[in-house]
């Protein structure tokens, strides 16, 4: 116990360059943890959103079925299987059919994709049910962003036209029964939302669909002929693949503050070593080891890590609960990023994610303060106690 009471007593009795270090290095440490906690939040967050209201537990798709290529939806439907209705009627999963279509809100024309699903469906958070209320049109329902690129609102009417399995075009009036709010921009922008079995009688595809979604704990899934099965993972993959980037773009953010605190810490145990020859001399002629010598210098600048573990729970612990709590802002910027956040982010803070941090700073700031002090072990204590160090 000798060695630590000795360090600490040094550490503290050099005053104000302690300090400044152990604020710099404070710093650090809440940076690390503020930041890997967004980005945490951001994951769970956004994926919560997108299993909730699209992927659930996974989607089987027609083979020909590809997101990002509109012209394959023209061939992109198929009959359903016999297992796959079992599923849709035990309610297990929900079947969903895309056509293109086009609307004309006041004279002007909009591509859209007209998405068929059931208004008995619990599988998505889409607030499909609204689609059951009789209309003497056909009822529709839209995203707020739709909404708002086309001018439309609820109890509007307007025509759509698509093009059905034979080729042939078709048009009808729709009427928006219900603008629904959510965070997850691929079932709001350009689409529009309508009965399944009336989109299947419009496009001549009875009993067919574009995809079909699972509930989330639905296990094993089995192959189809012509369909094709996306697990969740496969669905989030953009998403993490964003998280991923730029979790490794803040670690420049890391390093520059670590190699900040670090130098300042560097720099302190070469001043330090320098300053104290005679005081280490005369330890080593008490009879201390050398190797004891290292430890308590080492010892002196790895104690900066904890108090700056200690000063950054001061300002850091109420700065990290309360955005956990209230959430950070971002109207408007999100769906800029086309995340599924919302207008609040909502950071989380783990216990790993705090004890990591800290196991980290430690040991970089352990290995800093060690390596001046490797000339040490070449110094003889009648040299050190006449103030050389070589």
């Amino acid at each position: 116990m000798v060695i630590p009471k000795l360090a600490w007593r040094n550490l503290l009795g050099a005053g104000l360059k302690t300090w400044l270090n152990v604020v710099v290095l404070s710093f650090a440490f809440v940076a690390i943890i503020w930041t890997q906690g967004i980005y945490k939040g951001l994951d769970y967050q956004a994926s919560r959103a997108i299993i909730d209201a699209e992927c659930a537990g996974g989607q089987y798709w027609m083979e020909k079925y590809d997101p990002f290529d509109p012209f394959t939806l023209q061939e992109a439907h198929a009959r359903l299987t016999g297992k796959m209705e079992f599923w849709i009627k035990s309610r297990r999963a929900t079947p969903i059919l895309i056509v293109q279509g086009t609307i004309y809100p006041s004279g002007r024309i909009q591509s859209v994709l007209l998405k068929g699903i059931d208004p008995e469906q619990k599988i998505l958070t889409i607030p499909s049910s609204i689609l059951k209320q009789s209309s003497p049109e056909l009822p529709a329902l839209i995203g707020s962003r739709m909404a708002q690129s086309a001018g439309l609102k609820k109890g509007n009417m307007v025509t759509v036209r698509w093009r059905d399995a034979h080729g042939t075009f078709d048009a009808r009036d729709i009427q928006i029964v219900q603008v629904m709010s959510t965070s997850v921009q691929a079932i709001d922008v350009g689409q529009v939302w309508i009965p399944i079995q009336e989109l299947q009688k419009m496009a001549g595809m009875e009993k067919e669909a574009t995809i079909v979604v699972v509930e989330k704990n639905f296990g094993h899934a089995e192959s189809f002929p012509a369909w094709t099965f996306k697990s969740q993972d496969f669905l989030l993959q953009d998403l993490k693949n964003f998280v991923q980037a730029k979790t490794i773009g803040s670690t420049i953010l890391y390093v520059i503050l670590l190699i900040l605190a670090m130098l300042a810490i560097f720099n302190t145990q070469v001043l330090s070593i320098f300053r104290r020859r005679k005081e280490m001399g005369t330890l080593m002629a008490m009879g201390m080891p050398r190797v004891k010598v290292i430890q308590l210098f080492t010892l002196e600048g790895a104690m900066h890590a904890v108090l700056a573990a200690m000063v950054g729970a001061i300002y850091g612990a109420p700065l990290l609960i309360y955005f956990g709590t209230k959430g950070l802002g971002f109207p408007g910027t999100a769906d800029q990023f086309g995340l599924a956040i919302g207008e609040k982010l909502f950071p989380i803070y783990s216990t790993g994610l705090v004890i990591g941090t800290t196991i980290l700073v430690l040991v970089v700031t352990t290995i800093v303060s060690f390596l001046p002090t490797r000339q040490i072990a070449k110094l003889k204590p009648t040299d050190a106690l006449r103030g050389k160090l070589r």
